[in-house]
């Protein structure tokens, strides 16, 4: 990725943190536009990258919107083929079809993270992907 896109989404996504955390509103639409305008200047370019939607997704309180915007992300890993991208992506999507009731969906995302997830080094994310399939399977 970029460094200099990299250092930008890095600092918006502190400051979408820091106007959550005082609660302010104004500050956090326009941080998130900034953000959201950010990857869609860069979207089909050779500086599009999955971590930039990914934490646009994050900020995105519209579940389904983020979903979405998650989705997209995810094309963009695979095209990549970045197993941590694909695998930290397919959670967070499965995580909210959990929310909106979405099992079947969520089981699907969880099977693809899970598989992604056998290249990557992260053994927290390892294990989160595993125990939210295996409740989801076994409920």
């Amino acid at each position: 990725m970029n460094t200099k896109i990299y250092k930008k989404v890095l600092s918006l996504t502190d400051s979408l943190m820091t106007a959550a955390q005082e609660k302010n509103q104004t500050k956090f639409d326009g941080y998130y536009l900034e953000l959201k305008q950010l990857c869609e200047y860069y979207e089909k370019t050779d500086k599009d990258h999955p971590v930039q939607w990914e934490t646009l997704a994050d900020f995105t309180d519209d579940l389904a919107l983020a979903i979405t915007i998650y989705k997209q992300a995810l094309v963009k890993a695979e095209t990549i083929n970045s197993k941590d991208f694909c695998s930290s992506i397919g959670f967070s999507i499965a995580s909210l079809q959990v929310e909106l009731g979405d099992k079947t969906g969520a089981i699907e995302h969880l099977e693809k993270a899970k598989i992604s997830c056998n290249k990557i080094v992260d053994k927290e994310l390892k294990a989160e992907i595993h125990d939210l399939l295996e409740k989801l399977k076994n409920s």
